[in-house]
């Protein structure tokens, strides 16, 4: 792994004064810019340009340009594949400017932020292996006689709007996806954390992406909307707060748009009673530290059976006051600073209602008194938590963690339910409770979330299918699906029909003939198979 030191503010990407948009980098309409904070010296790190409205349409007009008449939709799924693969091993040989950047803008930890690459190209990759393996179009003989073809096909023009604490990982699954369908995009990246989009811009550029297929650009929240707006645009696919999540719902709602939300989480931890408590502890404190628990999965409620409240507090306070917080790009760091100064003063908001409403504070709740700049914060554990009150209920985004008493099991499932959201759930066993478990056909106990793990400690369960409920999203996810699931909201469905005998009996051959051409991967470039 790449040392860096955190003196080494290099800048990576180039033309951070432009956007990249049908192929090109392009002058912005006005001199608007924006400039992001290094989350550890707290001096500006990166300044790009800032998009207007006359920007936002040239973006979106580039990517209908590309989808009615450039190539793109009209390649075969093999050849989008070549490209998608040439984007993750060029993503991949920009590991160590991921690995600057990353840190600097979120706060993550420089040894995470050099996996980000691996990750990334893991993912074009995956979808690039489904151009051979999903069902892309298959027969299906109507009631009547004839002929008859489902297709799926690109929704079309996509906007992929990301947030700033994990760009390059969402990047590449809002991208894959889209493009191994054949869509087109406009990627809207964060103010906080435009590094990666300029990143993954010269990545396409590199490896010679047909003009206007991915088009980037950085915007806040009124520029951004007139994406989410536009007709043009086929698919709105979104992640990041809830608020801001069902504001683009209701837009979409409007126009009758396609869109698909990851939002916000207040995961529970139930700890059984069986369950090792001291291993439980470490497993959830290291998992909190991973981006200094600005992550929406994290599990940030941990319910435990009354008898053993307190010995989960004192076990977590423990395992919390280890950590070493500190500069990212030191190796010894276990957990870097907050992305940004409102973010810190957000965690503090919380911290202080915390107190305010009786809830014991085990450990943190300040700033580390050895760092005199970063937006830094303790890792917190609050315990004796009501799981009515705010800090059990709201998303704070930082590193505090609420142990909630539970009177038993049931109880704690009730606990773990009673929550606007649903996004990610854990239950840790020991041997006794997975006996249980398997008595029960290996089904947990009704808990109304997202993914019901009985693993060891928190990971990321790519390219499964993964659940959001209630307010932690309002669409199934596109990202990291299943294989069939995957692709279900890019591409579209057509179903083609032909009557025998007609006068479109000769179309009916041609529909034939073209499907057995796409099967050899022998389709003519430039030509859709017309609907009827």
């Amino acid at each position: 792994m790449t040392t860096i030191s955190a003196d080494e503010a290099t800048l990576p990407v180039q033309h951070t004064d432009r956007f990249f948009i049908g192929g090109e980098w392009v002058k912005p309409s006005s001199d608007s810019t924006i400039t992001v904070i290094d989350s550890h010296t707290e001096t500006a790190y990166l300044t790009v340009a800032e998009a207007q409205a006359p920007d936002m349409d040239r973006a979106i007009t580039a990517a209908k340009e590309a989808f009615d008449h450039g190539p793109w939709p009209r390649l075969t799924h093999a050849e989008r594949a070549t490209y998608l693969r040439a984007l993750g091993d060029e993503v991949v040989r920009r590991s160590g400017d991921i690995q600057q950047m990353w840190p600097r803008e979120s706060g993550v930890l420089a040894t995470v932020a050099g996996f980000a690459a691996g990750g990334a190209k893991h993912t074009f990759d995956y979808y690039a292996d489904l151009a051979d393996t999903f069902q892309w179009e298959r027969t299906a003989k109507p009631g009547r006689g004839g002929f008859g073809l489902v297709v799926k096909e690109p929704v079309g023009v996509v906007g992929a709007i990301i947030p700033w604490n994990a760009p390059m990982g969402l990047i590449s699954m809002k991208l894959a996806p889209a493009l191994i369908a054949g869509c087109t995009i406009i990627l809207k990246s964060s103010p906080e954390a435009p590094g990666e989009g300029y990143l993954i811009a010269e990545a396409a550029e590199a490896v010679g992406l047909p003009a206007g297929v991915l088009n980037v650009i950085t915007a806040d929240r009124e520029v951004s909307e007139l994406l989410v707006r536009d007709p043009r645009v086929d698919k709105i696919t979104f992640t990041g707060s809830t608020a801001a999540g069902r504001r683009i719902a209701s837009i979409c709602g409007e126009r009758i748009a396609r869109v698909t939300l990851e939002l916000g989480g207040k995961s529970a931890a139930v700890i059984l009673d069986d369950a090792d408590i001291e291993s439980a502890a470490l497993a959830l404190a290291q998992a909190e530290c991973l981006l200094s628990g600005q992550v929406c999965a994290s599990l940030t409620r941990i319910v435990v059976s009354r008898p053993r409240h307190d010995e989960m507090l004192e076990a977590l306070a423990s395992a919390f006051s280890k950590v070493k917080v500190g500069d990212p790009f030191d190796p010894a760091s276990q957990m870097g600073p907050l992305a940004a100064e409102r973010q810190r003063d957000r965690v503090e908001g919380y911290i202080a209602k915390g107190i305010e409403i009786g809830a014991t504070l085990a450990t943190g709740g300040g700033r580390p008194k050895d760092l005199d700049r970063g937006w830094y914060i303790e890792p917190t554990v609050f315990g004796n938590v009501d799981n009515k009150s705010v800090i059990a209920q709201e998303e704070i985004f930082g590193p505090v963690l609420s142990v909630i008493a539970a009177d038993d099991e049931a109880d704690a499932v009730r606990i773990a339910n009673d929550t606007i959201f649903g996004l990610h759930g854990r239950r840790r066993a020991g041997p006794r409770g997975r006996r249980a478990d398997a008595d029960r056909g290996h089904r947990p106990q009704r808990v109304q979330v997202g993914l019901r793990h009985g693993a060891r400690r928190v990971q990321a369960v790519r390219h499964r299918p993964r659940g959001r409920h209630r307010r932690a999203a309002a669409v199934p996810r596109v990202e990291g699906h299943a294989a069939r699931r995957a692709h279900r909201p890019l591409p579209q469905r057509r179903t083609i029909s032909v009557s025998e005998g007609n006068r479109y009996d000769h179309v009916s051959r041609r529909h034939q003939h073209a499907a057995a051409d796409r099967r050899r991967g022998t389709a003519r470039r430039g030509r859709h198979v017309p609907g009827l």
